[in-house]
């Protein structure tokens, strides 16, 4: 149960450690876990769209896709260009000793591979948390994310991804609250 319980304080770490690409848009700031919970979530929405992908695979593929950053830090484009993170190094030392450690490395390494139905809807739910935060920074104003949306869009790879994206850039990002509570009841 100790390395149990040391993993769990180290995947807590991701709760201190920043997203370093928001630095570069000007705008906006995340944790690594904050962002794991959101891509988690909008996982959990794909999957109930997409009948063919396992949905616990794809889930837990979103939740643990970052668990090396706990290790590593959060690198972002620019950094990766001159840095090289060994993120397998990092989640083969964080889950030697877990009785479910392989499931980790597995689901590491597909969501790396790019390969499988799962690994790609995760990938577009990574990105899809992302174009959320950069619609909802660029709606309150600032200028900087109006430029990085196409970019971050055309790394979609499903058209589930694709559609997602169309409807997320096309509302505001306060649509809901302004369409549904605005009067009292």
């Amino acid at each position: 149960m100790k390395a149990i319980a040391d993993f769990l304080f180290e995947s807590k770490m991701l709760k201190e450690i920043p997203r370093t690409g928001y630095h570069f848009l000007g705008a906006g700031r995340e944790s690594v876990a904050e962002h794991c919970f959101s891509a988690t979530f909008i996982a959990y929405v794909m999957c109930r769209l997409e009948p063919a992908a396992d949905p616990l695979r794809l889930v837990f593929m979103c939740l643990v896709h970052d668990i090396a950053e706990a290790r590593t830090g959060d690198l972002n484009y620019v950094q990766k260009r001159y840095v090289k993170a060994d993120e397998k190094k990092a989640i083969n030392d964080a889950t030697r000793s877990l009785p479910f450690g392989e499931d980790i490395r597995s689901l590491t390494e597909e969501f790396r591979r790019q390969e499988s139905l799962e690994a790609k809807l995760a990938h577009d739910a990574d990105q899809l948390s992302f174009i959320l935060d950069l619609k909802s920074i660029a709606d309150r104003g600032a200028k900087t994310p109006e430029k990085w949306l196409p970019y971050v869009v055309d790394r979609l790879k499903t058209d589930l991804g694709r559609k997602l994206a169309q409807s997320i850039t096309e509302r505001d990002w306060d649509a809901w609250w302004i369409e549904n509570y605005t009067e009292e009841p």
